[in-house]
């Protein structure tokens, strides 16, 4: 006999489907719940895109644009689905910007924008890992050392 556990539909916000295996934990990291928001995380789910997926839902909440590509970096091909009185009134895949503006502070202790009101900005590099470089100080970084 099968269980399942039936987790309940929200009415209003996000759901954030097909987040590679573990990084649930991060995704929710970007968006910090706020007191009171109701958040589901299914974490090591079965799927036949990936070998393991994590779920995110968080009920009353829509994301912004820079919550969105934040995403992107570590769940590049991760749907969200917006959900206004219990139905999926949007649905779209993230998509990764190519350059990140202000989203980011940067690693690099020499960097001017740590010791002066600049805006970092960093230009993306697809692969895998997916690779940033700071206009600024040129360096390079792996997206998870932007967003730990």
């Amino acid at each position: 006999m099968i269980k399942t556990l039936k987790v309940d539909a929200i009415k209003r916000g996000t759901v954030i489907d097909h987040i590679p295996g573990g990084m649930g934990l991060e995704v929710l990291a970007i968006l910090k719940p706020r007191p009171g928001e109701v958040v589901a995380l299914g974490m090591n789910l079965s799927s036949h895109v990936l070998a393991k997926k994590d779920i995110v839902k968080i009920e009353g909440r829509e994301l912004t644009q820079r919550e969105v590509s934040k995403i992107a970096l570590m769940a590049p091909n991760a749907n969200v689905n917006i959900v206004r009185d219990y139905d999926v009134i949007k649905k779209y895949t993230v998509s990764l910007p190519k350059v990140f503006s202000g989203v980011f502070k940067c690693p690099n202790p020499q960097c001017i924008t740590n010791a002066e009101v600049i805006k970092t900005v960093f230009t993306v590099f697809d692969g895998s890992p997916i690779r940033l470089q700071c206009t600024y100080c040129e360096r390079d970084y792996l997206s998870n050392e932007l967003y730990s």
